[in-house]
């Protein structure tokens, strides 16, 4: 072993701890691209778990391996490139790999994952790996494209060289994955011994020595074209104007794809619950058991789910991406554009996948690597005009211009364009102040291009499913009934006026009068829904921030629609048609019930309430207002604290009500009314 004193790096690790009863652990090391965790997958298939490192947001997943190698656990460590860690994913790694995770322990042994096509590259990190006093083996990932670059490696001398075995592989097609579970089968510690020769005082300079030349004793490769196939796509894809046009047409499908190929999927979800609720309201009698079950616990779960096919085709697109080798060369054009705000290349994916959804554009925010740079786009996405927005912005267009369809689009791409003015805005002052620093250069060596393995997307589709619904599910459903119960509770009398309608309706019962009874009994119910809302704790709420909300235009019946909306923005919708009186069903068969009904409505000087002024400003909070509990938990899991999410909603409610105001104030001294 190299002394400690004399290396380079932190190698010096205790002797590993003799083998418990439990399964072999072994820890899955490599360079990021080197298909490390297409490896894992095709290993372990969906015998596996994840779980956040301790103190961190890092993910680190734990598998047990199957088809002959049984009783081995993998454990999938972010890629790493040496033992001097520059970012919190590489000590994440280096952590698991010394044995300083105590979730984890210290691992039995490492299996190195190296890509073929770049042994140099990878040979540093497995010099320092192999004098640990660990079992080790190596995986010589990605041989088939090596071959196809007329590159050829001696696995056998290179096995010789390192003082342990090296597997060549092929992980997304499975090739070589026999040899390499029954190599961990037989996996033993090797002799201590020092790969690279010691250190001098230069930095790094040996061990590089060292790689240049192992990697030319055991590399043969065949004279190559110049101007082959790959440097012409790179030519198109990295180039400044052509490279940005590419990667803008791009991410359009993948927004085309979020939005239209997740409808008919979304639809049968939604479908599905609503059917379910009404079977549970056919079959339990009438009471706040059947309400709690209904618009509680079967609304809440639907809320949740009705969002994963977006979040499904997300992950399923980007991993293809990643895979080909796209995504690091996406990330180097956009990083020219992004450093003007302060952002990273890599920022603008989530940004793209925001407007269908905030929740799983702040969970695809991982793809940045730096912290700040993450926590300034998570804390900028909701921000952007999310689909939940879609019905408030048509029903207020609807109400500001009636009569002009063109108007009315013009006010909706309005909203959009404020979202996202807003949001670079606020990225440019986040870099500038709380979260100063410059944004670091992307310096990166782009992956070789490879064949996507689709089995490889779909596993990673369906653990980014399993943690969503898993971990935000819960939250959004006890959100859900929470508001449930404000909006319920307490209890309170049906009016004199609905209990006049109720008799009403009973008498046109009694003389066979069917449709009248039906209309009055609708009329009675929407009266005692409007009663019973403005009785509850929601109105009570409402009626107690209506002075604060009063200078943007809102009484306290847009106060309820705004404390309803937080646990999905689009709920204000309904409870409008609540308060003022139209039912969910009518405004579903004509939604020109609801509008009319909003124009008519009047406070209690006998003025409007929705006067163009009060439309323009609520349009503006809605677009700048955070108001999505459930995306507030998941900036809470993302960042791993409180501070940030409850930072996330002040900054956002204080813009929202700050350019509301000015709205209102403006165009009302204007005599917009």
């Amino acid at each position: 072993m190299i002394a400690k004193a004399d290396c380079d790096c932190d190698c010096s690790t205790a002797p590993a701890e003799p083998l418990a009863k439990r399964a072999m652990r072994v820890a899955l090391a490599g360079n990021p691209n080197s298909g490390k965790t297409t490896l894992f997958n095709a290993m372990t298939g969906l015998r596996a778990h994840t779980a956040n490192y301790p103190g961190t947001t890092i993910e680190c997943r734990l598998g047990r391996c199957r088809n002959g190698a049984a009783g081995i656990e993998l454990l999938d460590l972010p890629g790493i490139y040496d033992f001097n860690a520059s970012s919190e994913e590489e000590q994440v790694a280096l952590d698991a790999l010394q044995g300083r995770a105590a979730e984890f322990g210290t691992p039995d042994g490492v299996v190195v994952v190296a890509d073929a096509t770049n042994l140099n590259r990878s040979l540093f990190l497995i010099s320092q790996i192999v004098e640990m006093k660990l079992p080790v083996a190596v995986a010589l990932n990605m041989v088939d494209l090596a071959e196809a670059q007329g590159m050829r490696v001696d696995a056998a001398r290179l096995a010789a060289e390192l003082g342990c075995p090296v597997v060549p592989v092929v992980a997304r097609t499975g090739r070589g994955l026999a040899e390499l579970r029954e190599t961990l089968r037989r996996m033993k510690a090797p002799a201590p011994r020092n790969v690279c020769g010691g250190c001098d005082g230069c930095r790094f300079k040996t061990r590089y020595a060292w790689s240049d030349t192992i990697a030319q004793r055991c590399v043969e490769q065949a004279p190559r074209p110049a101007g082959g196939w790959t440097e012409r796509i790179d030519h198109l894809l990295t180039h400044p104007v052509l490279g940005v046009a590419a990667f803008f047409g791009i991410m359009l499908g993948l927004f085309f794809l979020i939005f239209s190929l997740a409808s008919v999927p979304m639809d049968l979800i939604d479908g599905l619950f609503t059917e379910l609720g009404g079977w549970v309201e056919r079959t339990l009698p009438e009471g706040d058991l059947r309400d709690l079950l209904v618009q509680g616990v079967i609304g809440g779960v639907g809320g949740v789910l009705v969002f994963l096919p977006q979040i499904c085709i997300l992950f399923f697109c980007i991993s293809l991406l990643e895979d080909t080798g796209y995504l690091a060369r996406a990330a180097f054009v956009m990083d020219r554009l992004m450093r003007g705000v302060g952002l990273p290349g890599k920022a603008f994916v989530p940004m793209l996948s925001a407007h269908a959804c905030a929740i799983p554009a702040i969970m695809a925010a991982r793809v940045i690597e730096n912290k700040r740079d993450r926590l300034v786009t998570i804390l900028v996405l909701p921000l952007f005009s999310c689909s939940a927005r879609i019905p408030v912005y048509g029903m207020l267009a609807a109400l500001l211009f009636a009569d002009s369809a063109w108007r009315a689009s013009l006010a909706f791409t309005g909203a959009y364009v404020l979202g996202i003015v807003a949001a670079v805005g606020v990225a440019f002052l986040l870099k500038r102040t709380l979260l100063k620093g410059e944004t670091r250069p992307l310096v990166l060596e782009l992956p070789s291009y490879k064949m996507p393995s689709l089995r490889t997307a779909a596993l990673v589709t369906l653990d980014r499913a399993r943690v969503f619904v898993r971990r935000a599910g819960t939250i959004i459903l006890f959100v859900s009934v929470a508001l449930w119960a404000l909006a319920t509770y307490p209890k309170s009398e049906p009016p004199p006026r609905a209990v006049a309608l109720q008799q009403q309706a009973e008498q046109h019962r009694a003389r066979g009068a069917t449709k009248d009874a039906d209309e009055t009994q609708a009329q009675a119910d929407r009266l005692t829904s409007r009663s019973a809302l403005a009785n509850s704790a929601a109105g009570r709420l409402g009626r107690f921030i209506e002075p604060v909300l009063r200078p943007l235009g809102f009484d306290w019946q847009i106060g309820i629609g705004i404390i309803s909306s937080f646990a999905a923005r689009e709920v204000i919708v309904s409870t409008l048609a609540v308060v003022y009186g139209v039912g969910e069903d009518v405004v579903e068969e004509n939604p020109e019930s609801l509008y009319d009904s909003l124009r008519r409505a009047q406070r209690a000087d006998g003025s409007s309430v929705f006067t163009t002024a009060t439309c323009v400003s609520l349009l503006i909070f809605y677009v700048l207002a955070m108001q999505c509990l459930p995306t507030q938990a998941i900036t809470r899991r993302e960042t791993n604290s409180w501070k940030w999410p409850v930072l996330q909603l002040a900054y956002m409610t204080l813009l929202a009500y700050g350019a509301a105001w000015i709205a209102f104030q403006v165009l009302r001294a204007c005599g917009v009314s």
